[in-house]
């Protein structure tokens, strides 16, 4: 029975080392012990046990480098501890002959690094990064978002329909509507960590926010050639990208506009196709249409887990098309139905809160009553006057309440 690649891989290395290490620029090796503080032959033993233990340390740590700069170049792992290694050893002075890194060479590492590819998945580019976790995201938005069965129930059934497809005509499109607080984010950052294995921070998700990225419309021509060719050099390293607007409606309409040949259908089979990415764009618009739905079944003794999407989809497209300062009723998303789904977050109630405090003591560690999460959930205030029915912020600032509660 073989080994696992991995160990293959760690043997022919160790063998490298302990074949071309000692030679070439000069080092422990060549060093003569001088006669030391004891004297005669006990003075050069002691010398060259010394020198042989800090060869050992040597060579333990040169491995070391030489494994993480493998597992950059084979798996992409490290490859961030890898980068910052190089530039600091670019501000330091050039090292004294002994075990440095260009011992074995650069060389044997690459022929190294394309036998192991010989027989084994390497990774060339973000896609191979990707883990389509979407058992594990289902899991964890009906353990960690709370009051919004609907969210969970659309952004789980969207997603996996869309991975399961074999050949989806379109990219997938998703559009989060909420008042602040209630989870939008939270699920975007979620989605990102359940596809790829570096979550938000993968080379395949790009996250884009209005007023930080674009805020001048008088640049609108030069943002628009800026997003195009970000999205095209994303699309291109990674066929399956996820791209995230924040505050969506703050962005111009030519935007989003220029999205638009991104997301139509198409039955082009040119070197760029998108129809493997998925856009969310994530929105405080239609968060008063949700909220009314919301509190009328409240008013009339109804749960909220009752409210459907036939109850809010039509509301929610007569407030996002209201010809008010936002780019969606400008812009063509609308008109040429080029969101798949429209995703409500409901306003979030006292009970709500209670959880978010919950699972913010659980993150750091802390413990927790039930006297503790009352108390921060008094702290939010609520709304409308006179029912005090819902959080004014969602769950926004709650991670911060507890630091009350610190010792």
């Amino acid at each position: 029975m073989g080994l696992p690649p991995r160990r293959r891989l760690a043997g022919c290395l160790l063998l490298l080392l302990l074949g071309g290490g000692s030679g070439g620029r000069g080092g422990p090796r060549g060093e003569e012990p001088g006669p030391g503080p004891g004297g005669g032959a006990w003075g050069r033993a002691r010398a060259r046990y010394e020198a042989a233990k800090r060869q050992l340390g040597a060579v333990g740590a040169l491995s070391q480098r030489y494994w993480q700069y493998l597992a950059c170049r084979v798996w992409r792992e490290g490859c961030e501890q890898q980068q910052q290694e190089e530039e600091e050893e670019e501000e330091e002075p050039p090292p004294r002959p002994g075990w440095s890194f260009p011992l074995v060479g650069q060389e044997y590492l690459e022929i190294l690094s394309a036998w192991y590819c010989s027989f084994s998945k390497c990774c060339t580019t973000g896609d191979c990064r990707i883990v389509n976790n979407v058992t594990g995201l289902e899991a964890d938005l009906h353990g960690q978002l709370h009051g919004q069965h609907l969210a969970k129930e659309i952004v789980v059934q969207a997603v996996r329909g869309f991975l399961q497809s074999p050949r989806p005509q379109k990219a997938l499109v998703l559009s989060f509507h909420g008042w602040s607080g209630t989870g939008k984010n939270f699920v975007a950052r979620m989605l990102a960590s359940h596809l790829y294995q570096d979550g938000p921070k993968s080379q395949c998700v790009r996250v884009f926010i209005s007023l930080f990225h674009f805020p001048h419309h008088k640049y609108v021509d030069s943002y628009e050639a800026q997003l195009k060719k970000q999205i095209s050099e994303t699309v291109q390293l990674c066929k399956q990208s996820l791209f995230i607007f924040d505050e969506a409606e703050k962005l111009h309409f030519s935007l989003l506009d220029a999205l638009k040949p991104f997301m139509a259908h198409s039955a082009d089979e040119g070197q760029a196709d998108y129809r493997r990415s998925i856009f969310l764009f994530l929105s405080n618009l239609g968060g008063s249409a949700i909220n009314e739905v919301a509190l009328d079944f409240w008013r009339a003794g109804r749960a909220r887990e009752e409210i459907s999407m036939e109850f809010l989809e039509q509301r929610l497209r007569l407030e996002l098309q209201e010809p008010a300062e936002n780019g969606y009723a400008r812009s063509h998303l609308l008109e040429e139905n080029l969101i798949d789904f429209f995703v409500p977050f409901l306003p979030l109630e006292y009970h709500h809160v209670k959880l978010c405090a919950r699972d913010a003591f659980l993150a750091r560690g802390l413990p927790y009553t039930e006297a503790a999460l009352d108390e921060v959930a008094r702290m939010m205030v609520f709304v409308p006057k006179e029912e005090k029915l819902f959080s004014a912020q969602g769950c926004k600032s709650v991670s911060q309440r507890i630091n009350y509660f610190l010792p």
